[in-house]
């Protein structure tokens, strides 16, 4: 079937239930993904005019690196499926635009070569991939994780495989998620010494994307690690807090309710996103993409979010205004007349600096 995004139009195998499949794989429901790379992309070679190779390390249909042709890189296309090689040939011919197609395994590829901007958007972990990349890299990499229950803590010892941490199943899950994933690559950039700083991160539905500016030497490397902690969170009230450091030093029970508590990690507690790209990236979304005012909604509001680790879930502590964005706008309204600062958060929750336990919090904001 043909599926027409931004500037190009490709074939791709039709595959109705979101990639699923024999063929060559596919995502209808990453077009917001694939959108935003394109606006990333631009508003990065904006930031630094050295930029000109991008690499998508796993290409498959090759509607990524189509995209990215079509817009002025120097593209290589890599992937070691014989059907997929065809298809980005296909896909290139098909909207006459040069690039290079190579029918090669993505880790020999980035361990032989380095490219100015790499993207790997593997099904599932990207953690095979994740050394080979960090090499192959020179500036930018753009990493997608769709094994979204190993990272939340769903699956817990695939998780504590594949990421070297361990993550909780815990109703700020998404956020979860997406700290573990950059635990484990400021952590696979390090050894390499290697900053990898996220510079935009969401969580949407099914996957976690993360946009890694690198910076190189050891002293910038060890800065990232120092961002690196535990989170101590209770089941029973919802009480959490964080620590950082390599070594988790957990309270022996909640300070709130005395229940046991569980702590995640160690996971990334820095920023996940840097406001001022966030907002440059927006100023390079376009009319062709068809998801351009979602986009610009998500990136509104990760460029308003508070740098706090974790986020209190909206359903439980907006219960009494309802549901929806009329409620979280009183809820976040109730919480900064009480003196605290808050904010939306685009997991689907609420995020605030305080100190106070989640019995204070309701009673600050009780009618």
């Amino acid at each position: 079937m043909r599926v027409s995004e931004g500037q190009v139009t490709v074939s791709v195998p039709e595959q109705p239930d979101a990639g699923k499949g024999a063929d060559v794989f596919f995502n209808p429901v990453q077009e917001l993904n694939r959108d935003l790379t394109v606006a990333a992309l631009r508003a990065y070679r904006e930031r630094d005019d050295r930029v000109e190779r991008y690499l998508d390390a796993t290409a498959a249909s090759g509607i990524r690196g189509v995209r990215a042709a079509a817009d002025g890189w120097e593209t290589t296309l890599c992937d070691v499926d014989d059907d997929a090689v065809a298809l980005c040939e296909d896909n290139l011919d098909r909207n006459d635009l040069a690039a290079e197609v190579r029918h090669q395994n993505a880790n020999v590829l980035m361990h032989s070569e380095a490219f100015d901007v790499v993207d790997v958007d593997p099904f599932g972990t990207p953690i095979p991939f994740a050394d080979a990349a960090v090499q192959g890299t020179k500036h930018l990499l753009c990493v997608t994780a769709t094994d979204t229950a190993p990272l939340c803590g769903a699956h817990f010892e695939s998780g504590v495989r594949s990421y070297g941490a361990v993550p909780r199943n815990t109703e700020f899950h998404a956020e979860m998620g997406m700290r573990v994933l950059l635990s484990a690559m400021v952590r696979t950039a390090a050894r390499y010494d290697i900053a990898a700083r996220p510079i935009l991160s969401h969580a949407t539905k099914h996957y976690a994307r993360t946009y890694l500016d690198f910076e190189h030497g050891a002293r910038v490397a060890n800065d990232c690690i120092d961002e690196l902690g535990y989170v101590h969170h209770c089941q029973h009230c919802l009480w959490r807090d964080h620590d950082y450091g390599l070594i988790a030093d957990a309270p022996d029970a909640c300070p709130v309710c005395d229940e046991h508590l569980q702590t995640a990690g160690p996971i990334w507690l820095g920023r996940t996103c840097d406001p001022d790209f966030a907002a440059s990236v927006s100023d390079h979304l376009t009319e062709d993409m068809g998801t351009a005012e979602k986009a610009e909604e998500l990136l509104a509001t990760l460029g308003a979010e508070l740098d706090t680790p974790t986020h209190y879930d909206q359903h439980r502590l907006c219960k009494r205004w309802g549901r929806g964005a009329e409620a979280m706008d009183t809820f976040i309204e109730k919480l900064r007349d009480a003196g605290y600062d808050a904010s939306r958060s685009h997991y689907g929750g609420t995020t605030f600096k305080t100190d106070a336990d989640v019995t204070e919090i309701r009673d600050a904001t009780a009618e």
